[in-house]
C-alpha cells in the first residue's frame, strides 16, 4: 500500500430525500503489485458485499468481475491458477463494464453502500477531473479508457493532491488542453501496463529500456515484452509488411546479447535438415516405486545397493509418498548415495548447526541496521511479497498465519545469507514450496532448496546466461525434431520460443498441478535418460500442440496466448512418456548432429547405442540404452557449438520479478 486515506466520502442520492446528498465513507488505497498499480476505494462498513466490486482481471477475456470472497479463494481447487499468480499469465486488454443489477435498478440493494466500491489498474485509466481550488470539499473523478466515470470521491480531510503526487509516480498526468481542471493519462511509465497502452511507446523506447536493464525487462515481464518486441516494429496499419526475420534477430540479441537462434551466418552454426529420426517408439511407465522396493536396495548399514538399478526405477515410475522425504534428499544431492545411515544422521546434525547459524545472521539484525543495509531491505520485502501468494490454495500455506508460510520466509531469508550475492529473485519460491511441503522439516528443505539451486542458479543470474542457453539448445533439438513446425514458429515470429521461458525458467511449476510437479521433478532428478531432459519434456509438449497450432494458423499472439493456457491441462505421464520416446529417437540416430550430441550429453553420435532392454523387477520395459542412464558430466553447450562459461554475477543485483 503506497498510498492510503481516511475521510474519502461518495456523495450519494439514494437517501429518502432526492434533494440531499447521502455520505458515504470510506478508505482510498493505491496498491503496488508486482505488475500493476490499482486504486481501490471502498465503505468502512465492514459487512461490505464484495460481490459488487469492479476489477480488471487477467484473463483471456476482456473483462473479469470479482465474485469471490476471500474464504472462497481459499477453497478453490490446487489445479486452477488463481489471481495471485497473474503475473506469470499473458495480459491482454483490460477494461470495466458495470456489473449488472437483477432488478436493473442500481440504487437499490441490500447493502446501500456495497454497490458503490471499486477497484481499477492505472492500465486503464484515461483521465482525472479536479474541481476548482476554493469550491468546496476537494474531489477527484476517475474515468477509464472505455469512458466509464466512477463516483466523484470527496476528500473531506483534503489531501488529494498527495493522491496526484503518489499516481504520478506511476503515470505521466498533462493538464487537458481544453479544461483545465482535467489530467489526461500519457504514456505509461512501467511496463507493467496494458497492450493498448504500450504500443503508443516508439520501438527506440523499448529498445532504451532493455539496453538499460535487460534483466528488469526480460525477467520481470517477459510474457508482456514478448508481444510487445514484435508489434512495436509494425504499424496500426495491417497492410504494411513485417520486417525481416533476420532484423528481428538483429534487434532481440542487441537487447539481449548472446542469444542467437537459427542464424545461419554464426560463426561453427551447425544446420540441422531433414534427418530421419525414425518412428518415436511406444514407451511405457510403471508405479510408483513402493517403501517395499527401496528397503530391499539398501544394505544393513543403510547404503543403497544399485543407485542406477533405482535411479531407473524412479525414472519409469516416480516415488510413492511416503517415501519421497528420504530419497529427494539423495536425488537433489543432499545425502550422497553411497553413505551409511549413520554418516547420514551426522550430516544432519552438522547442517543443522550451519543452518541456524546462518539464520541467526539475520535474525539478530537490528531494525537500525537494516535501514543502511537497502539489499537486505529489498530482499525481505520480496520474500514477505511472494511468500504470502505461493501455492495458497495448497493446504499446507492456506490460511493466515499458516507455520508453513513462516518456513518458507525464513527458509527464503536464510538462503540470501547463504548466497548473498544471488539472495532473493522472484521465483525461486515457486522451486522452495514443494521441496518443503515433501520434507516437512526447516533444515532438511533448506539444503534440499540449496542443492536445487545449485542446478538452477543460472536461471536467475543477472546476465540470464542459463535461460539464454536453454532457449538455444531447446530450439536446436526441436529443429531436429520437427523442422516444418520451426520453420513455422519463425514465419510467425515465434522461432525464439519465449513462450517456452516460464517453463524452462522455474522448471514446469505453473504449468501441472502441485502433485503432478512432485512427479515430474523427481523424475528430472534421477538425471535420465540424457542430460537436458527437461528440454526434451519441452518438445513433446509444443509437439502435441503442433497440429493445433497449425492447423488453426495461429499467429504470433494466439501462439503465446495457446501456450499460456496449457497451464493445468497437461497430462504428466502422458509428457514424460512422449519425452522418453522422443530421447530414444534421437540416442537411436545414427546421423545425430554434433550439436545435438552435446546437449544430450551423448559423446559419439556415430555409433549406434546399445539398444538391448532390460526388465524391472516387475516387467515394465526400461526401454533406454543401459549406458546411457549413467551419470553424465554436466557441460552446458550453446547450439552453435560453443562452450558457455558461466558469467561472474554483477556487483549490484537487479530485483526485478522473475
Amino acid at each position: 500500500v503506497v498510498y492510503e486515506q481516511e475521510g474519502v466520502f461518495i456523495h450519494s442520492s439514494c437517501g429518502k430525500n432526492d434533494d440531499q446528498d447521502s455520505l458515504i465513507a470510506g478508505i482510498l488505497r493505491v496498491i503496488e503489485k508486482e505488475n500493476e498499480v490499482v486504486v481501490d476505494w471502498r465503505p468502512l462498513d465492514e459487512t461490505l458485499d464484495t460481490s459488487n466490486i469492479l476489477c480488471a482481471g487477467k484473463d483471456s477475456s476482456s473483462v473479469v468481475e470479482w465474485t469471490q470472497t476471500p474464504k472462497e479463494k481459499c477453497s478453490r481447487g490446487a489445479d486452477r491458477p488463481s489471481s495471485y499468480e497473474a503475473e506469470w499469465d499473458m495480459v491482454t486488454t483490460v477494461s470495466f463494464k458495470k456489473k449488472p443489477h437483477s432488478n436493473g435498478d442500481a440504487t437499490t440493494h441490500a447493502n446501500g453502500e456495497g454497490k458503490w466500491s471499486f477497484l481499477f489498474s492505472l492500465t486503464d485509466l484515461k483521465s482525472i477531473k479536479q474541481n476548482k481550488e476554493g469550491m468546496g470539499w476537494s474531489y477527484l473523478v476517475f474515468c477509464l479508457k472505455d469512458d466509464v466515470k466512477l463516483p466523484a470521491l470527496h476528500f473531506h480531510r483534503g489531501d488529494s493532491k498527495l493522491l496526484i503526487k503518489c499516481l504520478e509516480k506511476h503515470v505521466a498526468l498533462n493538464e487537458s488542453p481544453h479544461d483545465e481542471r482535467v489530467l489526461l493519462v500519457k504514456t505509461q511509465k512501467s511496463l507493467s501496463q496494458s497492450f493498448e497502452n504500450l504500443f503508443d511507446e516508439p520501438s527506440y523506447g523499448l529498445l532504451q529500456k532493455w539496453k538499460k536493464d535487460p534483466y528488469i525487462v526480460t525477467m520481470g515481464k517477459f510474457s508482456k515484452v514478448t508481444n510487445y518486441i514484435f508489434d512495436s516494429f509494425r504499424s496500426s496499419d495491417p497492410s504494411n509488411q513485417r520486417r525481416p526475420p533476420s532484423e528481428m534477430a538483429d534487434f532481440l540479441n542487441d537487447t539481449i546479447p548472446g542469444l542467437k537462434i537459427n542464424q545461419q551466418e554464426e560463426p561453427g552454426f551447425e544446420v540441422i535438415t531433414r534427418i530421419d529420426l525414425g518412428k518415436q517408439p511406444e514407451v511405457s511407465r510403471r508405479e510408483p516405486v513402493s517403501a517395499e522396493e527401496w528397503a530391499k536396495n539398501m544394505d544393513s548399514e543403510g547404503r543403497i545397493l544399485d543407485v542406477d538399478y533405482i535411479k531407473r526405477l524412479i525414472f519409469k515410475g516416480g516415488l510413492c509418498h511416503t517415501l519421497r522425504k528420504e530419497a529427494w534428499k539423495f536425488l537433489l544431492g543432499y545425502f550422497p548415495w553411497n553413505s551409511t545411515k549413520e554418516e547420514r544422521v551426522n550430516l544432519q546434525k552438522r547442517k543443522t548447526d550451519e543452518y541456524f547459524r546462518m539464520k541467526l545472521q539475520w535474525k539478530s539484525v537490528s531494525e537500525e541496521q537494516e535501514k543502511r543495509n537497502s539489499r537486505l531491505r529489498d530482499y525481505r520485502s520480496l520474500i514477505e511479497k511472494d511468500v504470502n501468494r505461493t501455492d495458497r490454495t495448497n493446504k499446507f500455506y492456506e490460511g493466515e498465519d499458516n507455520p508453513g508460510l513462516i518456513l518458507l520466509h525464513d527458509i527464503l531469508m536464510t538462503y540470501c545469507m547463504y548466497d548473498f550475492d544471488l539472495g532473493y529473485v522472484q521465483g525461486m519460491s515457486d522451486l522452495l514450496s514443494p521441496v518443503l511441503y515433501v520434507m516437512e522439516n526447516e533444515v532438511d528443505a533448506f539444503w534440499c532448496f540449496v542443492s536445487y539451486m545449485d542446478q538452477m542458479h543460472q536461471n536467475f543470474e543477472e546476465q540470464m546466461q542459463g535461460m539464454k542457453t536453454q532457449l538455444i539448445q531447446l530450439s536446436t533439438l526441436l529443429r531436429l525434431l520437427d523442422s516444418g513446425f520451426c520453420s513455422y514458429l519463425e514465419s510467425q515470429d515465434s522461432g525464439y520460443l519465449y513462450f517456452c521461458f516460464r517453463w524452462l525458467l522455474i522448471r514446469f511449476k505453473r504449468e501441472f498441478s502441485f502433485q503432478d510437479i512432485l512427479r515430474l521433478w523427481e523424475v528430472m532428478w534421477t538425471e535420465l535418460p540424457c542430460q537436458n531432459f527437461h528440454l526434451l519434456l519441452c518438445c513433446a509438449i509444443l509437439e502435441s500442440e503442433k497440429q493445433q497450432i497449425m492447423d488453426k494458423h495461429y499467429g504470433f499472439n494466439e501462439i503465446l496466448k495457446h501456450i499460456n493456457e496449457l497451464s493445468m491441462k497437461i497430462d504428466v505421464e502422458y509428457i514424460l512418456c512422449k519425452a522418453e520416446a522422443i530421447s530414444m529417437q534421437m540416442m537411436n540416430c545414427k546421423e545425430l548432429p554434433q550439436a545435438v550430441s552435446e546437449i544430450l550429453g551423448i559423446e559419439n553420435s556415430s555409433v549406434t547405442p546399445d539398444l538391448d532392454a532390460g526388465e524391472d523387477e516387475s516387467g515394465a520395459e526400461l526401454s533406454c540404452p543401459m549406458s546411457l542412464y549413467q551419470s553424465i558430466p554436466t557441460a552446458v553447450i550453446a547450439a552453435n557449438g560453443t562452450r558457455d562459461g558461466a558469467q561472474q554475477m554483477a556487483e549490484t543485483q537487479s530485483l526485478a520479478p522473475a
